[in-house]
Protein backbone atom coordinates (compact mmCIF):
# COMPACT_ATOMS: atom_id res chain seq x y z
CA UNK A 1 0.00 0.00 0.00
CA UNK A 2 1.29 3.59 -1.03
CA UNK A 3 1.82 6.14 1.53
CA UNK A 4 -0.33 8.29 1.10
CA UNK A 5 0.64 11.76 1.36
CA UNK A 6 -0.79 14.76 3.84
CA UNK A 7 -0.51 18.48 2.58
CA UNK A 8 -1.49 21.19 4.03
CA UNK A 9 -2.91 24.51 2.52
CA UNK A 10 -2.51 27.69 4.05
CA UNK A 11 -4.09 30.72 2.59
CA UNK A 12 -6.21 33.56 4.28
CA UNK A 13 -7.97 33.31 1.19
CA UNK A 14 -10.71 30.01 1.55
CA UNK A 15 -11.60 30.52 -2.09
CA UNK A 16 -7.17 29.94 -3.09
CA UNK A 17 -7.28 27.24 -0.02
CA UNK A 18 -10.66 25.46 -2.75
CA UNK A 19 -8.54 25.71 -5.97
CA UNK A 20 -5.08 23.84 -4.53
CA UNK A 21 -7.22 21.31 -2.38
CA UNK A 22 -9.45 20.59 -6.08
CA UNK A 23 -6.30 20.73 -8.05
CA UNK A 24 -4.46 18.07 -5.63
CA UNK A 25 -6.81 16.12 -5.48
CA UNK A 26 -7.51 15.98 -9.08
CA UNK A 27 -3.67 14.86 -8.97
CA UNK A 28 -4.92 12.17 -6.70
CA UNK A 29 -3.78 14.15 -3.33
CA UNK A 30 -7.09 13.49 -1.21
CA UNK A 31 -5.22 13.88 2.32
CA UNK A 32 -5.42 17.70 2.32
CA UNK A 33 -5.18 19.63 5.17
CA UNK A 34 -6.17 23.52 5.29
CA UNK A 35 -5.22 26.56 7.44
CA UNK A 36 -6.35 30.07 7.26
CA UNK A 37 -3.14 31.64 8.46
CA UNK A 38 0.86 30.70 9.73
CA UNK A 39 -0.74 30.31 13.28
CA UNK A 40 -3.75 28.02 12.26
CA UNK A 41 -1.01 26.02 10.45
CA UNK A 42 1.31 25.83 13.19
CA UNK A 43 -1.43 24.22 14.93
CA UNK A 44 -2.76 21.78 12.45
CA UNK A 45 0.92 20.92 11.79
CA UNK A 46 0.75 19.79 15.33
CA UNK A 47 -1.60 17.64 15.47
CA UNK A 48 -0.86 15.84 11.98
CA UNK A 49 1.66 14.15 9.91
CA UNK A 50 1.83 16.41 7.44
CA UNK A 51 4.49 15.57 4.08
CA UNK A 52 4.20 18.69 2.20
CA UNK A 53 3.33 22.31 3.18
CA UNK A 54 1.91 24.70 0.50
CA UNK A 55 1.62 28.34 2.03
CA UNK A 56 0.41 31.75 1.03
CA UNK A 57 2.85 34.43 1.10
CA UNK A 58 0.62 37.82 2.28
CA UNK A 59 -1.36 36.48 5.35
CA UNK A 60 -2.49 38.17 8.30
CA UNK A 61 -1.97 37.11 12.07
CA UNK A 62 1.40 35.52 10.77
CA UNK A 63 2.65 36.24 7.15
CA UNK A 64 3.93 33.01 4.96
CA UNK A 65 7.44 34.05 5.84
CA UNK A 66 7.11 34.02 9.39
CA UNK A 67 5.14 30.40 8.84
CA UNK A 68 7.81 29.08 7.31
CA UNK A 69 10.99 30.47 9.93
CA UNK A 70 9.08 29.20 12.60
CA UNK A 71 8.69 25.87 10.77
CA UNK A 72 12.14 25.30 9.87
CA UNK A 73 13.24 26.47 13.59
CA UNK A 74 11.75 23.23 14.78
CA UNK A 75 13.21 19.86 14.90
CA UNK A 76 10.80 17.57 13.21
CA UNK A 77 9.76 19.91 10.38
CA UNK A 78 13.69 20.43 9.11
CA UNK A 79 13.16 18.11 6.26
CA UNK A 80 9.29 18.69 5.09
CA UNK A 81 9.03 20.32 1.63
CA UNK A 82 7.71 23.75 1.86
CA UNK A 83 5.99 25.16 -1.20
CA UNK A 84 5.51 29.19 -1.06
CA UNK A 85 2.55 30.42 -3.48
CA UNK A 86 2.88 33.66 -4.29
CA UNK A 87 2.35 37.06 -5.85
CA UNK A 88 5.03 38.24 -4.92
CA UNK A 89 7.04 37.54 -8.46
CA UNK A 90 9.98 40.02 -7.33
CA UNK A 91 13.28 38.22 -7.74
CA UNK A 92 14.69 39.71 -4.23
CA UNK A 93 11.62 38.54 -2.84
CA UNK A 94 11.94 34.59 -4.40
CA UNK A 95 15.12 34.57 -2.48
CA UNK A 96 14.51 35.96 0.43
CA UNK A 97 11.69 33.16 0.55
CA UNK A 98 14.35 31.02 -0.69
CA UNK A 99 16.92 31.48 1.97
CA UNK A 100 14.09 31.27 5.03
CA UNK A 101 13.48 27.71 3.88
CA UNK A 102 11.34 27.27 1.39
CA UNK A 103 11.93 24.54 -1.25
CA UNK A 104 10.42 25.92 -4.24
CA UNK A 105 7.51 28.53 -4.91
CA UNK A 106 4.56 29.19 -7.82
CA UNK A 107 3.46 32.35 -8.82
CA UNK A 108 -0.26 33.01 -8.83
CA UNK A 109 -2.50 32.93 -10.98
CA UNK A 110 -0.47 28.93 -11.87
CA UNK A 111 -2.03 26.28 -13.49
CA UNK A 112 -2.94 22.51 -12.39
CA UNK A 113 0.08 21.47 -14.73
CA UNK A 114 2.74 23.81 -12.27
CA UNK A 115 1.26 22.91 -9.31
CA UNK A 116 1.20 19.06 -9.92
CA UNK A 117 4.80 19.67 -11.26
CA UNK A 118 6.23 21.35 -8.41
CA UNK A 119 3.96 19.45 -5.73
CA UNK A 120 5.79 15.65 -7.54
CA UNK A 121 9.19 17.22 -7.56
CA UNK A 122 9.36 18.32 -4.18
CA UNK A 123 7.51 14.80 -2.76
CA UNK A 124 10.13 13.18 -5.08
CA UNK A 125 7.36 11.17 -7.28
Amino acid sequence: MAHEHVIITVDDSSTMRRIIKNTLTKLGFTNVLEAANGVEGLDVLAKNDVDMIITDWNMPEMDGLTFVKTIRSKEEYKETPILMVTTEAAKEDILTALRSGVNNYVVKPFTPDTLQEKVNKLLGI
